[in-house]
This record gives structure tokens, C-alpha cells and sequence, in this order.
């Protein structure tokens, strides 16, 4: 099963000094029934992407609460046993938990698929979007606007092998 796991860019580089994704739990988003309920799809290349984003706006706020962390949404793609992960049944239709599963416990990086990074230039719209992110979630339409420019931005694939380059 292939699952997003959010991350800052100093949460990627603990995970590469330590050889694994961790320590678990793990808040990750997959492919679930839930997820597949709302986006309404059968295609499979839709609904990771869907998780990949519900994953990016979960970078996001680990950002928002970090104001000495780069201004950059990180996603780590990790392929785990199917029951690895796991939804947790009292959110499944709860629209803030869509596609949300836990990793019990750490995953080796070595089972990385990718890692999905925004580029230098969405920096500025990630560090607006991470101000904004309380005002949109207390209802600001204008805030929400903010928010949404950061997911303006597709978040670009990378190998693992490119992690040094990544944090460096």
C-alpha cells in the first residue's frame, strides 16, 4: 500500500540521518474508503494524488507551527504492508480526516517510493499560506484564498537518492 507521509525539510533530514521514517506512530494519508467515498473516482492515479495533497496540507500545518522551519511542504511516499496502515474507524467520514491513516511503527526510508518537495519559488506562498492557515480555518475567506495559493503549487518528485541534495 503506498502512503504520504507529511514532513517538514529538518523532519526529512532526521528521517535520512536515522535511516527511517519515524518514530511511530505515523500520521500518514493512503488511498481509503473514505477518501475514495468523497473524491468520487475510480481512478487510481487520482486518488493518490488526492492523498498526496491531503498530505501536503498536512506538511503545511506542521509548518505553520514551526516558524523556524523552511517555508517548503514535504511528502515522503512510503510502500508499507497493506495492514500497516490503518484508518481509524471514529473518522473515516469526518471530512478533516479524509484518506488519514497510522503507521504503528517506524518505516525504514529504504521503502520510500519518493519524495515530493515544493520548489524554491513556492517558498513565499507557503510562508503566507502558513500565516493564514488560523484565520482560514476559523472561516476568513480571504485567509482561505491564501491558503489555497500554496496548493497552487505542485509539489515536485524526487528520488530518494536526491534526499543530500534536498537538505543540504
Amino acid at each position: 500500500m503506498r502512503v504520504y507521509v507529511p514532513l517538514t525539510l529538518s523532519g526529512l533530514a532526521a528521517a535520512h540521518g536515522a535511516g527511517e521514517v519515524g518514530p511511530g506512530p505515523l500520521t500518514a494519508y493512503a488511498v481509503t474508503p473514505g477518501l475514495r467515498e468523497w473524491y468520487v473516482s475510480d481512478d487510481i492515479e487520482e486518488l493518490e494524488y488526492a492523498a498526496l495533497n491531503r498530505a501536503a496540507s498536512a506538511s503545511l500545518r506542521m509548518i505553520a507551527g514551526k516558524p523556524d522551519e523552511s517555508r517548503r511542504r514535504v511528502v515522503v511516499a512510503l510502500d508499507v504492508a497493506d495492514g500497516a496502515a490503518v484508518a481509524d474507524p471514529d473518522h473515516i467520514l469526518d471530512a478533516a480526516s479524509l484518506g488519514e491513516v497510522r503507521i504503528a511503527d517506524p518505516v525504514a526510508l529504504s521503502k520510500a517510493a519518493a519524495v515530493h518537495v515544493d520548489a524554491d519559488d513556492a517558498e513565499k506562498d507557503v510562508a503566507e499560506a502558513a500565516a493564514a492557515l488560523g484565520a482560514a480555518d476559523l472561516g476568513d475567506d480571504d485567509a482561505q484564498f491564501t491558503v489555497d495559493g500554496a496548493e497552487d503549487h505542485e509539489l515536485l518528485w524526487f528520488g530518494i537518492q536526491e534526499i543530500p541534495g534536498l537538505i543540504g
